[in-house]
């Protein structure tokens, strides 16, 4: 694979970064550079300016209203957004959910949905993880049992990324028990405004409440909102599963976060130190490495070869260059990374104190925040199990 850009490519890259650069609000990019709280208002409002432009979907081919690009300017794209301090795209729609339904909805769901989730006015959610089936997702228990021309769901989905935000859900659930599990799944799209629908905050290390505990009593759905064929979702899910890993890996966040890093680090005194500097080389050099494999995910799924098994490896990767700079930057500060006083930053302090560079109030909350990329998603240990399986048989 030729790694070198286009003239083409790079003119791509000045298009993208000119227009991200005239429409990003100041104080969305203030916030992302310096890891603070974004709204639900920050999040989707950027949401729609994307949409307006017909980038939301970026990763959309023109048929279903995308721009069809290529891997390589959707890699751009993202690199420039991370870079200008643009929230990341919440992926559930038009990342995960959009594909499936692009390839397996029937058109009158595409034309129902697809709309909603370019245009950013839709907040998508993602019901697959239960109490006890995290990482073995195939034991989910939701219940869809067939009631004429509707299903009747009842269960729990848990670390709902954000699904106090979400106006709809996809969700696996169980509509057989007869064979392996995974022949008993479907995939079903639920409007979390129906009756029946309980979201329950859960509040994390770090004092947000950033995922989710959402219960099914009885809650009724059209059974038209069935994606494909019925006890066939597990194929439906492998195929979304390849882009969540891929997203998660989110190596554009990492360069952006990596030269965070670098400042923070000239900012404590620590960067004439060998040492330290030693330990940003190697965290850099991961980080290019990253991007490589990203790149190769990217042509693999352009050419259609199934990228699954390389994606596991992104996922453990990525997942560990996030702790890995959290940990850095909480060093490179010392003791003035330590101050987590959650009610004090709610009441808007951010580090003002005798020594202390504001830039450091946050530390602490993304550090303990980023110990969960390692299980999220399918936890790395479940990953390598995977890896061994599929490249080394």
């Amino acid at each position: 694979m030729d790694l070198a850009f286009t003239p083409e490519e790079q003119a791509f890259r000045e298009e993208v970064r000119t227009w991200v650069r005239a429409n990003l609000p100041a104080h969305i990019s203030h916030k992302v550079h310096n890891a603070l709280r974004l709204t639900r208002e920050d999040m989707q409002g950027w949401a729609k300016i994307l949409g307006k432009k017909g980038w939301l979907a970026f990763g959309w081919p023109k048929q279903f209203g995308g721009p069809g690009w290529t891997a390589v300017q959707k890699h751009l794209f993202e690199e420039e957004c991370a870079l200008a301090g643009a929230p990341r795209i919440i992926p559930f729609g038009p990342v995960m959910v959009a594909p499936v339904i692009m390839a397996y909805g029937t058109p009158e769901q595409q034309q129902r949905f697809l709309p909603g989730i370019a245009s950013g006015e839709v907040w998508w959610s993602q019901g697959y993880s239960e109490p006890g089936s995290g990482s073995d997702l195939a034991s989910v228990k939701t219940r869809a049992e067939r009631a004429g021309d509707k299903y009747i769901v009842n269960g729990q989905k848990t670390w709902t990324t954000l699904g106090q935000y979400g106006d709809w859900m996809f969700n696996l659930v169980r509509t057989s028990n007869e064979g392996k599990p995974q022949t008993g799944i479907s995939f079903l799209l639920l409007d979390m405004k129906s009756p029946g629908v309980t979201v329950r905050p859960i509040k994390l290390l770090d004092g947000e409440c950033e995922v989710n505990e959402v219960f099914f009593d009885n809650v009724e759905v059209p059974a038209e909102n069935l994606i494909g064929e019925e006890n066939k979702g597990w194929t439906y899910a492998k195929h979304l599963l390849s882009h969540e890993r891929t997203n998660i890996a989110d190596v554009n966040r990492s360069k952006r976060e990596l030269e965070r890093l670098k400042r923070i680090a000239k900012a404590e005194g620590l960067w004439d130190d060998a040492r330290f500097r030693d330990q940003i080389a190697l965290l850099e050099v991961d980080v290019v490495a990253l991007e490589m494999m990203v790149l190769r995910v990217l042509s693999n799924e352009k050419s259609g070869k199934n990228s699954l098994d390389i994606a596991g490896l992104l996922k453990i990767k990525g997942s560990e260059i996030q702790q890995r700079y959290a940990e850095l930057m909480m060093l490179a500060a010392g003791p003035f990374a330590l101050p987590f006083i959650e009610e004090a930053m709610e009441a808007g302090w951010q580090g003002d104190f005798p020594g202390g560079e504001a830039g450091n109030a946050p530390l602490a909350s993304t550090y303990f925040n980023l110990r969960k990329t390692t299980i999220y998603g399918g936890s790395n240990e479940v990953q390598r199990n995977i890896v061994a399986q599929t490249v080394l048989g």
